[in-house]
């Protein structure tokens, strides 16, 4: 390994070993079932109950009304005869602690909160219910695993071909492509978050060479898939060339993607959002925002979470065509992650591969040390200090990258130098 990031020269061959090592680095992950998360069952869900012509916006997993969709590998203790006694459209109370008694798992399955409607977008929706086309009802979450390595294989080729191009070395796409957490989210765990990360990458690639228009739609998909990926619009925002068409194109293709959905579910579209932010604590920022809760009360946080946010955002339409698209999109994501300081890790996928566009790795130390966060989920204290020491990170090279003086060649040492 260490003669494949040392050596020269790079071309087809480094591309296409890049590549292979990355589809290697998948293999372990099919091998067992999802480990950090259960999100791929109700993945296997959403998709088979969108292909029985039904929406999984109107209806939640536990509902007698799709009994007929259960088997043994989603409902081990609930056959298609059994009743759960749940009937109708979901009511989402709006108090936070009926909730999160709502949105309590349930031994009979293993879909997670089975008793509240999905939360994912429409795009990641399509996702789930084309896997679901081709996947046997026995082979659970199987089908998804193997897209999931399958986008993260293709991102790393995307990664290095870009790379590429740019005249950077294109090994440097590795910290993808054979980074743990990709292995563990992708292949393992077949987190959607992988497509929107490959959406994410392939939009930026080509505002930066001038597709506004095929950029918005890709960043609208990608937003359609995960929401996070609205918070990137102000990067794709040329405020002083007057040209708005990646941003107004994204927010169309989001909006769009919505409207089939809409007529099949009506106002129930919105699926568990609204209960999702009151349980994990966005809507008064009680338990988010883990670096904001070392000095300030969960009543302040919200505030300072949002004027930090609008700042960002203003910071990165100033910053539109003063650096490469990557790096404001690099370090808007990241900076919004440490703000929000999110428990699941699989959230700073996209940033991963942003990083690598950017050639901003010290980024990476965000996604890292949200894996330490999850193991101390219950523990704000812990959790901020963390995040804190991400943040350090970050900020130490950025100060080293930046610091004035003759021969501080940061940029070059990593090969991240864009033109």
């Amino acid at each position: 390994m260490g003669w494949l990031v040392t050596r020269r020269p790079v071309g087809k061959r480094a591309v296409l070993t890049v590549v292979a090592i990355a589809a290697a680095c998948q293999v372990p992950g099919l091998l067992a079932a999802p480990i950090t998360s259960t999100d791929s069952y109700r993945y296997v869900w959403d998709g088979r109950v969108q292909l029985a012509g039904s929406s999984p916006y109107s209806h939640v997993p536990l509902a007698d009304e799709l009994a007929r969709l259960r088997d043994p590998v989603l409902f081990p203790g609930l056959s298609p005869a059994d009743r759960s006694g749940i009937t109708g459209r979901p009511q989402l109370p709006h108090d936070s602690a009926a909730v999160a008694a709502l949105s309590a798992d349930d031994p009979r399955t293993k879909i997670n909160r089975p008793r509240v409607p999905t939360i994912y977008p429409p795009v990641a929706q399509a996702y789930f219910s084309a896997i679901a086309l081709v996947t046997p009802w026995s082979a659970g979450t199987f089908g998804l695993q193997v897209a999931a390595a399958a986008l993260a294989v293709a991102l790393t080729a995307l990664l290095a071909l870009e790379l590429r191009r740019l005249n950077r070395d294109p090994r440097w796409a590795l910290l993808w492509g054979w980074s743990p957490i990709v292995a563990l989210e992708a292949a393992n765990a077949a987190h959607v978050d992988v497509l929107a990360a490959l959406l994410v990458a392939a939009a930026v690639i080509l505002a930066a060479r001038r597709r506004p228009v095929l950029a918005g739609l890709l960043l609208g998909a990608a937003a359609a898939t995960k929401l996070l990926p609205l918070l990137l619009l102000p990067a794709f925002t040329a405020v002083r060339r007057r040209d708005l068409r990646t941003p107004l194109v994204a927010v169309g293709t989001f909006v769009a993607s919505y409207l089939p959905h809409l007529l099949a579910a009506g106002t129930l579209v919105i699926g568990f959002l609204p209960g999702y932010l009151t349980q994990e604590g966005f809507s008064d920022g009680s338990s988010r925002s883990a670096i904001l809760a070392l000095v300030l009360p969960p009543e302040a946080r919200q505030l300072a979470a949002g004027l930090l946010a609008v700042t960002l955002a203003v910071l990165a339409l100033h910053r539109h065509g003063r650096e490469p698209i990557a790096v404001t999109c690099c370090w808007l994501y990241g900076a919004a992650l440490l703000i929000t300081t999110p428990t699941y890790p699989w959230y700073g996928l996209p940033l991963i591969a942003l990083a690598v566009l950017a050639g901003r790795f010290e980024w990476i130390a965000v996604p890292l040390a949200s894996y330490l966060a999850y193991a101390s989920f219950g523990h704000e204290t812990r959790q901020g200090l963390i995040y804190v020491a991400a943040a350090v990170i970050v900020v130490t090279a950025i100060t080293v990258r930046h610091r004035p003086t003759p021969g501080n060649r940061f940029d070059e040492l990593i090969g991240a130098r864009q033109h």
